[in-house]
């Protein structure tokens, strides 16, 4: 109940895995989808039971037959598991925050894959959120630059 009534009280839900699986499918519907949660486990740092590098995976862990190769399956998860694998695992902060950034963007640009879309938004497939996504980062890449040669 906690968790829908103001889910931003809570920082980290360490839970067994049954449990873990029915709270991911009660916080995909406080984002609106499944489909924009990226999702790590951390390794040693955070969890005393994993040694070694963390996992870091979108939070969707089913593979979607009924919609395998209609180009509907929404790419930002795993986008922003990329960011998180940066940040947390290589330490490329920098890098981590253009995909985060990038992935903001695009959604600012309207872009929506049908299972977040609503009136007045651009829907877009898979792919076509993927390549504007990557427009975000080089269009953040050539305004940093210029930002860089101004300084």
């Amino acid at each position: 109940m906690q968790l829908v009534r103001f889910p931003k009280q809570f920082d980290v839900i360490v839970t067994n895995n049954i449990f873990g699986d029915i709270l991911s499918d009660e916080v995909s519907m406080i984002t609106g989808s499944i489909g924009m949660l990226p999702s790590a486990s951390l390794g040693e740092n955070l969890d005393i039971c994993h040694r070694g590098p963390g996992f870091l995976n979108p939070f969707t862990h089913g593979s979607a037959p009924d919609i395998a190769g209609q180009d509907k399956a929404n790419p930002l998860a795993t986008i922003l598991s990329a960011a998180m694998l940066l940040k947390y695992e290589l330490n490329e902060q920098d890098a981590a925050e253009r995909i985060e950034t990038a992935v903001l963007n695009t959604l600012d640009r309207g872009f929506r894959m049908g299972d977040i879309y609503s009136d007045g938004n651009i829907m877009v497939g898979c792919a076509e959120m993927g390549e504007q996504v990557l427009r975000s980062v080089d269009s953040e890449a050539v305004a940093s630059s210029r930002s860089q040669i101004v300084s």
